[in-house]
């Protein structure tokens, strides 16, 4: 099914395409019915729209809804839109809570309202209730489908309880221990259940070491958490620290990879650009971003316009000041991802901020000694004028240093100030950089050679 590139083979694709062109409902559920949901995903978004349309059309009550999971957020919308309310109401029954919140939260509240109005209250109750938590939060993630059991019963009672129940969640990795007001006070994991003699109370094998989140919490949060104490599953409690649901490591992986994705694109200045998205809105979520480049663009070349009379009568400046930014910018921006990154997953702290900020400090102003050496080498000989050799080794020292400072510097105080380092630190750093590499080189070259 899949190519030597890992990515769904041509020929699997034309046989699928091949089966909703003759309009063959059965063969194509022939087909798709064994894939699994992420494969699932990648095909509907390889076929093309009217494509895409006829092949959910012909699978029916046969489409696996756990690939609107796995897809673009505009390929999910367009799925949803072109399936009937009942359609969407019986697929969401069969998911797991997380999921079927995971397709529920992107819809408007009437079309959302629409759906959980036709389901039973009992299936209903646990979808409204994590429709209330905050977009990005552990409530939206968690699973309100557990396992939880008083601390007297016995690994007996537990296990006959398991056999006998409808309600399991499709997958977990440990049973919650809970006291009579519903909070969570330790867990017995699956392994050392059957490990254990049926006579034996859950209180004396459960884990009391137990970690909690709450409903409200950030999903990225949630996530540091499962990463610094390698969780496979976590409870999630309410304000008033009751057992509301459970994550498990399969969502905090999902969470992780859209995290980094987020903070990828924002660097970028895409957004939440897809890659299904159209010309016209693809242009348009750019657009602000370039503007905002301009408007850095601008101000650097406002910055050379000073000094245009001495780029005039040494040509030789001209030729060498994109090098003194260009240095600068890459520099700064090694050090502003390395901050980003580092205020991403919280090991930037005031603990060690300024041991960070110093040693930036000190990467910059060695490399720009290092690499003044070079060009002011290169310089001299290039243009037989070992003064502008030096002039351009000084302007790449300070420039090279300021990329180091202000690499730090700027995504610390748009932290401090509640915003996202991610989304505009690069304009702010490229703006320095450039801004001071002309200023320090073209200045300098001018006093230095008595340029007007």
């Amino acid at each position: 099914m899949r190519g030597s590139d890992g990515h769904i083979s041509n020929e699997f694709l034309a046989g699928i395409v091949a089966a909703v062109e003759a309009a063959d409902g059965d063969r194509l559920a022939e087909i798709a019915e064994p894939i699994h949901e992420a494969d699932l995903a990648d095909i509907l978004e390889a076929l093309k729209g009217q494509q895409r349309r006829l092949f959910v059309q012909l699978l029916g009550s046969r489409f696996d809804f756990r690939s609107l999971t796995e897809v673009d957020d505009k390929v999910r919308e367009e799925i949803l839109d072109l399936l009937p309310t009942e359609a969407v109401v019986e697929g969401v029954r069969d998911l797991d809570t997380d999921d079927a919140v995971y397709i529920l939260e992107d819809l408007d509240e009437g079309e959302q309202r629409q759906i959980l109005d036709r389901m039973p209250e009992a299936e209903r109750a646990p979808l409204q209730r994590s429709l209330e938590f905050p977009e990005e939060s552990a409530g939206r993630r968690m699973q309100s489908e557990f396992i939880a059991v008083p601390p007297f019963w016995t690994v007996g009672q537990t296990i006959d309880y398991m056999r006998d129940s409808d309600d399991l969640p499709s997958e977990f990795y440990e049973i919650f221990i809970v006291d009579p007001a519903f909070r969570p006070i330790g867990t017995v994991t699956l392994n050392h259940l059957l490990r254990s003699k049926r006579p034996v109370p859950m209180e004396k094998i459960m884990d009391r070491e137990i970690y909690t989140v709450r409903a409200s919490e950030d999903q990225e949060v949630v996530a540091r958490t499962f990463e610094r104490y390698d969780l496979v599953s976590s409870a999630v409690i309410d304000d008033s620290e009751r057992l509301v649901g459970v994550i498990t490591v399969d969502n905090i992986i999902d969470v992780i990879e859209e995290e980094a994705d987020e903070d990828i694109r924002l660097l970028g200045g895409v957004g939440d650009e897809e890659i299904s998205d159209s010309v016209l809105s693809t242009t348009r979520s750019r657009f602000v971003w370039l503007l905002v480049n301009l408007g850095t663009a601008i101000l650097a070349s406002w910055v050379i316009s000073l000094y245009d009379g001495s780029i005039s009568q040494m040509v030789a400046l001209a030729v060498l000041m994109p090098i003194v930014a260009s240095m600068g910018g890459n520099a700064g921006t090694q050090t502003m991802t390395v901050a980003v990154r580092a205020l991403a997953t919280r090991d930037l702290a005031r603990f060690n901020v300024r041991r960070v900020i110093t040693r930036e400090t000190i990467v910059g102003f060695l490399n720009g000694c290092m690499f003044a050496v070079i060009m002011g080498v290169v310089a001299a000989f290039w243009f037989a004028n070992v003064q502008l050799g030096g002039v351009l080794a000084v302007a790449m020292v300070l420039n090279m240093l300021a990329a180091g400072v202000f690499g730090i510097l700027i995504p610390l105080g748009l932290h401090r100030m509640k915003l996202d380092p991610a989304v505009a630190s690069g304009p702010f750093v490229t703006t320095v950089t450039d801004v001071v590499g002309f200023f320090v080189f073209l200045g300098l070259g001018a006093w230095w050679f008595g340029l007007s």
